[in-house]
């Protein structure tokens, strides 16, 4: 009976699909840490406002559901502010990186790209490791730049990513 119910649990264990996971951090280790993790409960990622100068990604903030994070980074350079359509999430972030943040690349599940600051440094690729999932929240540090930057991702608080192509 006992053996019954340890097999049981196990299965049950092992049969829970696995979704969230993380890739990063990209850059070097200077600046202030921040999480962007509370932010997620307002709602899916919804629009991007990215700063950046000549050299590096001066800044970031993102909007999930209706509401804003709070701005990180300094104020050089000029602001782009993309929105995403309804039910579009991003699904892959590539870039480049040296002592900070020099370059970032967001792909939707619409096909969409967005390219931000100079093609620079060393090369990363960021995806979910598990199928059917997006970007949910930003971490990282920063100061007067984008020193570095994590991305984690989850299902969509809709939970279906085909749904929404």
């Amino acid at each position: 009976m006992l053996l019954w119910i340890v097999l049981s649990v196990f299965c049950i264990a092992a049969a829970q699909q696995r979704s969230s996971s993380y890739s990063g951090e990209y850059g070097g280790g200077g600046g202030k840490r921040f999480s962007q993790s509370g932010n997620q409960l307002d709602g899916p990622i919804t629009a991007l406002r990215i700063r950046g100068n000549r050299n590096y990604i001066t800044g970031l903030q993102v909007r999930y559901g209706t509401s804003w994070s709070q701005y990180q980074g300094g104020s050089s350079g000029d602001q782009e502010e993309i929105f995403l359509h309804p039910g579009e999430s991003v699904i892959q972030v590539s870039g480049k990186y040296s002592w900070y943040l020099r370059r970032l690349v967001f792909v939707t599940n619409k096909g969409r790209h967005f390219a931000f600051g100079k093609d620079y440094g060393t090369s990363f690729n960021a995806v979910p490791l598990y199928p059917n999932t997006v970007l949910r929240f930003l971490s990282g540090s920063s100061g007067s730049v984008i020193d570095a930057i994590g991305f984690h991702w989850d299902y969509s608080s809709s939970g279906c990513v085909q749904c929404n192509k």
